[in-house]
């Protein structure tokens, strides 16, 4: 390397020598550098030829030769020694100051000394550009390793450590078959054939839902990519669910109606029965719409702009209404208090509040038993509101609470279908609470009863007139209101 350099420095190559790439290495530097050094060095040669002329014109050839010897020998001696200086500095690293030297030699080292800096800067620069892009590898939400071509981890970032469960640091250098042991995987490694992604659910127990696929990369290396796909599988889930589910629950009543309509048409019947089946078939009609109904109140809740911030909800009118269809539903047939504070009203959609309050009212009332006590209670101030209904029914066993407000969910079909529920009553009280950024939160114990909570936000409640609300806990006379179709979907 030194002779190579030194070569090119004074003009020549070595064989093979690529000097073309001379700005990679220091080549040009140094040539123009050793260059100038062998001009100086000739004129320095030429300052000696004069005096040793001199001397051979007056003391003799040999004090002519001796002098220019000398000369000549202090010469190679000051090139030696920085030749020497540069070699040391050249066996070391890049980071080695360069050494300083007299005469010519002192441009020789300035010129290295600022390649040097352009080298020290350029590497520092590519260090902060590979650090950066290995930050920015870090920080993508897909998961991101390296593989060799024996599948054996080179890098990998964390969201890759943590979709596999592996150590990006004690686990380099191991195959990922070794740390992924599900077969599947294993088929998809073995079978090579990348060209879809394969969904791997982990086998950590956590219901995680990975998208995995290999891509080939530089050097005969591939790339791993995993992606968490577990929302996105559960929504899928939910959609086939929830089409199978209207499937099934409208099939039903179509499947009545058209039993009797075919009996009707086939088969003379007196007035009664026939009187008998048409009020079959009428309910089942009624059904049907209700389902409807619901499904188009949901799709509404989904695409309709963000409830007002500013509409006033009475709530002590409200209240009123909702304990007066929860009357009518009971028919007496069970003990509904109303326990409401004063002096605060919501703040949005009337309809919206009005059906999430009636449809949680409505299943207490369905899913209590003949004699039993409903709670209506109402809670306010400046820091957020809640609407609470407490009953005595059967209670819901907990594995079953976080599903409620999933669509069509029921604990027991024949029971919900009994009570006139369309399995989507829950649905719309979590849609009308979420569009006021309100949540619902559900106590149950089974043998002894229920509670469901309606809680706002402090920006959705607004200090109202001090009677707009009156604390009541006794039982006001039943009143004849009309109730709309029920909207259940609890089952206990």
């Amino acid at each position: 390397m030194f002779g190579e350099v030194f070569l090119a420095g004074f003009g020549f190559a070595a064989p093979g020598t690529a000097t073309e790439s001379c700005d990679n290495c220091g080549y040009a530097v140094l040539r123009s550098g050793m260059s100038q050094t062998l001009i100086r060095t000739a004129v320095v040669i030429l300052l000696l030829l004069i005096p040793a002329l001199g001397a051979g014109l007056l003391w003799g050839a040999a004090w002519a030769w001796a002098l220019l010897s000398v000369g000549l020998g202090a010469l190679v001696v000051h090139h030696v020694w920085n030749l020497g200086k540069l070699r040391d500095w050249a066996s070391r690293s890049l980071g080695e100051s360069v050494p300083e030297g007299g005469g010519a030699w002192n441009d020789v080292f300035t010129l290295l000394y600022r390649r040097q800096r352009a080298e020290v800067g350029e590497r520092h620069q590519l260090a902060r550009s590979l650090a950066r892009s290995r930050q920015a590898g870090r920080a993508l939400p897909y998961g991101v390793a390296i593989l060799d071509a024996e599948y054996r981890i080179v890098w990998c970032n964390d969201s890759c450590e943590a979709h596999f469960g592996i150590d990006a640091k004690g686990d380099l250098g191991q195959a990922i078959t070794n740390l992924v042991r599900q077969p599947e995987f294993v088929t998809y490694v073995a079978a090579a054939d990348y060209s879809k992604p394969l969904q791997l659910q982990t086998a950590r127990g956590d219901g995680l839902i990975l998208s995995v696929q290999f891509v080939p990369y530089v050097d005969s290396q591939l790339l791993l990519l995993s992606r968490d796909v577990t929302q996105f599988a559960r929504v899928e889930t939910m959609r086939r669910d929830f089409v199978a589910n209207v499937s099934h629950e409208l099939r039903t009543p179509l499947t009545v109606l058209v039993g009797f309509l075919e009996t009707v048409r086939e088969l003379k019947l007196d007035a009664e029965r026939s009187r008998d089946y048409l009020n079959l078939m009428a309910e089942q009609s009624r059904r049907m719409q209700r389902i409807i109904a619901d499904l188009l109140t949901l799709s509404s809740l989904e695409s309709a702009p963000e409830p007002p911030r500013d509409d006033r909800v009475d709530v002590a009118s409200l209240l009123a209404r909702v304990r007066g269809e929860a009357e009518a539903l009971s028919g007496g047939r069970h003990r509904i208090l109303l326990d409401a504070a004063s002096g605060f009203d919501l703040l949005g959609s009337d309809s919206e509040i009005a059906s999430a309050f009636g449809n949680l009212v409505s299943n207490a009332v369905r899913y209590t038993p003949p004699g039993g006590e409903l709670r209506l209670v109402w809670r306010a101030s400046e820091k957020g509101a809640e609407f609470a209904v407490e009953d005595t029914g059967p209670g819901i066993e907990a594995e079953h609470i976080p599903r409620l407000t999933e669509r069509f969910y029921r604990v027991d079909r024949g029971r919900s279908r009994e009570s006139g529920g369309t399995g989507l009553g829950l649905a719309i009280v979590k849609h009308a609470l979420a569009r006021h950024q309100a949540s619902l939160e559900i106590e149950s114990t089974p043998g002894k009863g229920s509670r469901f909570t309606a809680k706002f936000p402090a920006r959705r409640v607004s200090p109202g007139s001090p009677g707009s609300a009156q604390r009541s806990v006794s039982p006001q006379p039943q009143v004849a209101v009309p109730h709309p179709e029920p909207q259940s979907q609890r089952e206990p």
